[in-house]
């Protein structure tokens, strides 16, 4: 019943368009009364299919009332006075402070206005930035959006994380008006968690101050990411260990298990009215209660995250159940954690999260099943097991022999009995060593074989460093860093400082291991693959499955068959003098993915660290899940940041064989290029190359000297396959160098597909220049709501006029055009369309 609860959820997640509320809250009491009924009557297949359409009908009815509040699109951009408080932990950034902000009063008098809106407050000289804190309650102007993100094929969809935390609009404070602080802060027990989290906070980075794993230990006390340096994720990525950078379940597991010794200890000691306290209620009932009492504290910091969540919800089932008498399988105990995290969030199936910690969790149960249905019975602590510890002895009896009278003998006996015994505690201790390393083993490979799949789906890698890492990284957590981070929790400032640095020096020596142990396999550390197909993902999970099976499972020799598909994916290439066109949706920029049967180009790279990250966080993770390791050619078209800022990211992710760029002499990125092997060279008209039947033609800047300013320098190339169709890329060129281009050779501007000049600015795509290209579909690679105000209406509309098929990033995602002897235009967010799109 509880596993098919949790697939209508995921169902649900999976749809286009809602079924609407009133359909889905029928649907809801019809399914539980069907399931009721048939679960005596019709047996357990029935009932699992009523719970998963009463799943499908909750999830559904929770979707409808999340997306009910709502910004209008005609108060988009607009300054709204709002009044109300801040939540959870505000975020310093280099911009600014980024914060939740609950409504409590909106000035446009809007029903069904957003109750929590996310805020940038971006300090205006001389002006800075107020210390933010949860509960401050403020009145202040902002200028709102709809709640928007990149939509990409390959990639995790960024819309559905902000419906999950209820962000209904997200914006920037504006200083239009100034910000009014109120005298009284909003209450809550909430808010008084969240005011401690920060207070944990600040005392870490106080006492920590710029110390380079600050962030970590920030992570670990009060489950806050945000501090962690770059560095610190590369390195937790490439070794399989980023799950240890939160408070996850197996920290706030090991809260558990000491909060349990603890009321164990103190119950056994209480006495009320000369009645012990173990009289009057068992003291491992009080143990489990007390532990998952201070589960529920430790989840608290962490932020209820999933993994928090589902430990939590594990050991108050437990608890309960134990309390009451009963003890329950593992297996159904993680059910019901399944069960209720679903209910509390219906959006967690969406999260990697939720998928490798269940899993995970799963794996282990498995592997410690099979391993006790396999493991031979622990020796006994008794005079027969030292009998037969006798028999195979042969030393002891003749050194027993050899005694000359009554008194030897009797001393000897005793020696002897004792040496016995020493000799088997020694060979039980070696015994329990053994086993312990064994189901330690057993149970990390079942983890590593387990997530693997999910691995690769989620991140397009497998860190193949990641058992030989956690094998020493979770227990010098577990057992070292995590006790003294908690002690410096509980202990008092000053006197938590200690702590504090005994937990970063402890953390640094695990990151230098870590390190060193990344560069040794730095060839080999990560297994890059493709982000697998359903199908080659649920035939993966089913052989880890099969191969974890008990011995003597059929067939589990041929359960690595069943990998073949997601480590050697059948190639679906691209035909040969055909192309590829990917147009990925980074906001406010540009990047090109440009593919043939065997080579793959990209052209500019999109905005880097001074702005959105897009590179690192989009352009780089796309090309490793769709499988290119190495791009045969980095076009940048020019300098300006929005092209070119992304560019180191995806020289350090993927080789690039070639650097072709319109670039000044002495900017980083070429020696930058040339220190990872790339060959450079600055793109001139008149270069021209074919990759499997297709050509390319570089068709401006001219070879001379680069003058004018970066747009003027832009390069522009035109794609051209075998049966006539072309794109031309045209970056972002202004009026003369359309003009310049149409005098030089209007004939060769004609295209099929253009990905339009300069985002649409109003100094672009003049009527001459459409009227030479004759394009048939056109791309606007632009930033939903961006500041430019791109593309410009003027220009916008003599596209329409032209009757040109338009994609537009900010309304429909990342575009896909394919030209072989048609062209074939795909639109993200129409072919990948689910339900809190738009709204």
């Amino acid at each position: 019943m509880l596993l098919g609860f949790a697939l209508g959820v995921w169902w649900l997640q999976q749809q286009a368009q809602l079924p609407g509320l009133m359909i889905c809250s029928v649907a809801f009491c019809i399914a539980l009364g069907v399931g009721w009924i048939a679960r005596r009557r019709f047996g357990i297949g029935v009932f699992v299919l009523a719970a998963a359409v009463a799943g499908f009908a909750y999830a559904a009815v929770r979707a409808e009332i999340r997306l009910r509040p709502h910004l209008p699109v005609e108060y988009e951009q607009r300054d709204i006075e709002l009044t109300g408080f801040v939540r959870g932990l505000p975020e310093p950034q280099a911009q600014g402070t980024r914060f939740l902000f609950e409504v409590e009063a909106n000035g446009a008098k809007l029903r069904d206005f957003p109750r929590i809106v996310r805020l940038l407050w971006v300090p205006v000289a001389p002006l800075a930035a107020p210390a933010l804190h949860a509960g401050q309650r403020w009145t202040l102007s902002a200028r709102l959006k709809r709640p928007h993100a990149n939509a990409n094929f390959s990639l995790r969809d960024g819309e559905v994380g902000l419906l999950e935390r209820g962000i209904r609009a997200t914006g920037t404070v504006s200083l239009a008006r100034a910000p009014r602080r109120l005298e009284r802060d909003a209450i809550g027990p909430r808010l008084a968690i969240d005011r401690w989290r920060d207070q944990i906070r600040h005392r870490i980075e106080m006492v920590l101050g710029d110390a380079p794993h600050r962030g970590i230990i920030v992570a670990l006390a009060v489950g806050a990411q945000e501090s962690v340096s770059d560095d610190d994720w590369a390195i937790m990525r490439a070794t399989g260990t980023s799950h240890l950078v939160a408070i996850s379940g197996l920290h706030i597991g090991f809260v558990a298990g000491l909060a349990a010794l603890a009321c164990g200890f103190v119950w056994r000691r209480i006495t009320v009215r000369g009645v012990g306290g173990p009289l009057m209620i068992a003291t491992p009932k009080v143990a489990a209660l007390g532990a998952a009492s201070f589960a529920a504290i430790y989840a608290a910091l962490a932020g209820f995250n999933v993994p928090a969540q589902r430990t939590l919800w594990m050991l108050t089932v437990f608890a309960v159940a134990f309390v009451f008498g009963r003890r329950p399988a593992s297996s159904l105990v993680l059910a019901w954690a399944l069960a209720i995290v679903l209910l509390a969030d219906p959006w967690a199936v969406t999260s990697p999260g939720f998928w490798l910690s269940f899993c995970a969790v799963a794996a282990i149960l498995h592997a410690i099943a099979s391993a006790g249905r396999r493991a031979k019975k622990a020796p006994a602590d008794n005079d027969d097991w030292l009998a037969g510890m006798e028999a195979r002895d042969p030393v002891l009896p003749d050194e027993l022999a050899a005694a000359s009278n009554e008194d030897t003998k009797a001393a000897a006996s005793s020696s002897t009995s004792l040496a016995r015994r020493m000799t088997a505690a020694s060979r039980r201790a070696a015994w329990k060593l053994r086993a312990h390393i064994e189901s330690s083993a057993r149970v990390q490979y079942a983890v590593t074989l387990a997530l693997a799949p999910l691995t690769a789906y989620w991140f397009s890698q497998i860190p193949l460093t990641g058992p030989l890492a956690n094998a020493f990284a979770i227990p010098w957590i577990s057992f070292v860093v995590t006790p003294a981070t908690l002690a410096g929790l509980v202990l008092p400032a000053p006197v938590d400082a200690p702590a504090f640095h005994i937990a970063h020096a402890a953390l640094s020596v695990l990151c230098d291991a870590l390190t060193r142990l990344a560069d040794a396999g730095a060839a080999c550390s990560l297994w890059r693959l493709p982000q697998p197909q359903p199908f080659a993902l649920a035939a993966a999970l089913a052989g880890a499955a099969w191969a974890l099976a008990p011995r003597g499972w059929p067939l589990r020799f041929a359960a690595p068959l069943t990998w073949l598909p997601l480590v050697a994916p059948a190639p679906h290439p691209i035909p040969h003098d055909a192309f590829r066109i990917t147009a990925l949706d980074i906001r406010q920029g540009s990047a090109l993915v440009v593919e043939t049967a065997k080579h793959a180009l990209l052209f500019d790279a999109g905005p880097g660290p001074e702005s959105t990250h897009a590179g690192e966080r989009i352009v780089a993770p796309y090309l490793l899940a769709t499988g290119t390791r190495a791009l045969d050619a980095l076009v940048i078209s020019h300098s300006d940041s929005d092209h070119a800022g992304g560019a180191p990211a995806v020289l350090q992710t993927v080789g690039v064989r070639q650097l072709l760029a319109s670039l000044p002499a002495g900017d980083a990125l070429w020696s930058n290029a040339r220190k990872r092997g790339s060959d450079t060279l600055r793109c001139a008209a008149g270069q021209h190359w074919t990759w499997d039947g297709v050509d390319f033609r570089i068709l401006w800047p001219g070879p001379g000297p680069l003058t004018g300013k970066p747009n003027h320098q832009a390069c522009v190339l035109k794609v051209t396959n075998a049966a006539g169709r072309s794109a031309l890329l045209t970056a972002d060129i202004e009026a003369d160098v359309e003009r310049t281009l149409i005098a030089r050779d209007r004939s060769a501007l004609r295209a099929d597909v253009l990905i339009v000049p300069h985002h649409g600015s109003r100094t672009s795509s003049t009527e001459p220049f459409l009227d030479s290209v004759e394009p048939l579909a056109a791309v606007f690679q632009v930033g939903y709501r961006n500041r430019f105000h791109h593309p410009n209406p003027t220009v916008y509309a003599r596209y329409r006029m032209r009757g040109i098929a338009l994609s537009r990033s900010d309304e429909d995602g990342a575009a896909r055009i394919d030209a072989g002897p048609d062209i074939v235009l795909e639109r993200f967010r129409q072919t990948h369309a689910r339900y809190w799109m738009d709204h």
